[in-house]
């Protein structure tokens, strides 16, 4: 079944975050959509869904998601399914979505994001889910490339991959660009060199952010700002796409929202420089 494309955005937008409700529904703030995690609103009543709605009312809202699991082979649950069509249908957000990851299987839940082999056999399940998910939700998803911490042996690339699920799907893109800085580092890839086999017509959001240097391999964590190899990495590619939807994304050690509002003022004019010079 085909769904209406996800109309293009061009903006800056924030997470919604526990920490600055009530600066976004009390004063307008200088950002153009907000991003809220669907599982944190999926319920029936009560404070959460209250607020969603009123940030709702002044900022187009995206719901992204962290437990899709649409990369597992039992299939995406209906219940989550129906659950996040009810939220969307009540908050008519600009577009559902979640990450090219599993997060359980047998009804275990592992609240991290799974790796999965980029192979035939995978790529055949995760279109399957990616159909079901949309004719469930009656919209296309954006799917979000993960941080990886270990490389399997078979299969295609990952943006590889990604580019024939868009093809066979329907499926767009939420392009984290931390995510892809963090997986080419830990694996020794050229990041210009994915880029230039993803599908950039499909990209409608990016997500920017920061990481943390573990033992062996640098770590998603989204806990600081956006560092520098990451902001040049979005400078390098950011005049290639079309309208897109940025945002700063932090999840941890939530700072001051004056603080992410500076970052996002960054991404901006970043923007505004590349395109200006191209």
């Amino acid at each position: 079944m085909s769904h209406p494309s996800p109309t293009p955005l061009s903006g800056f937008g924030l997470g919604l975050r526990v920490p600055h409700y009530a600066e976004f529904i009390e004063t307008q703030q200088p950002v153009d959509f907000v991003e809220a995690i669907s599982e944190n609103f999926m319920v029936e009543g009560g404070r959460p869904l209250d607020v969603l709605t009123r940030v709702r009312e002044r900022y187009p809202v995206a719901l992204h998601g962290v437990s899709m699991n649409i990369g597992s082979a039992d299939r995406v649950n209906a219940d989550y399914l129906r659950r996040l069509r009810r939220l969307a249908d009540r908050i008519e957000p600009i577009w559902v979505s979640d990450h090219l990851s599993w997060t359980g299987i047998d009804g275990f839940n592992s609240h991290d994001l799974l790796p999965l082999p980029y192979t035939r056999q995978a790529l055949d399940i995760v279109a399957s889910n990616v159909h079901a998910a949309q004719d469930a939700l009656g919209r296309p998803l954006l799917l979000e490339n993960p941080s990886t911490y270990l490389h399997f042996a078979d299969g295609m690339g990952e943006a590889a991959f990604i580019g024939e699920l868009c093809t066979r799907t329907g499926c767009y893109l939420l392009l984290d660009v931390n995510n892809i800085y963090v997986s080419a580092t830990n694996h020794g890839l050229d990041p210009d060199d994915w880029l230039r086999w993803l599908p950039l017509d499909r990209v409608r959001q990016i997500h920017l952010a920061g990481h943390s240097q573990g033992r062996d391999m640098l770590v998603d964590t989204h806990d600081a700002p956006v560092p520098d190899p990451v902001w040049a990495l979005y400078a390098r590619f950011v005049e290639r796409l079309g309208d897109v939807a940025v945002m700063i994304e932090r999840d941890d050690h939530i700072p001051p929202l004056h603080e992410l509002l500076d970052e996002l003022a960054h991404a901006r004019a970043i923007t505004t420089d590349v395109r200006r010079a191209a």
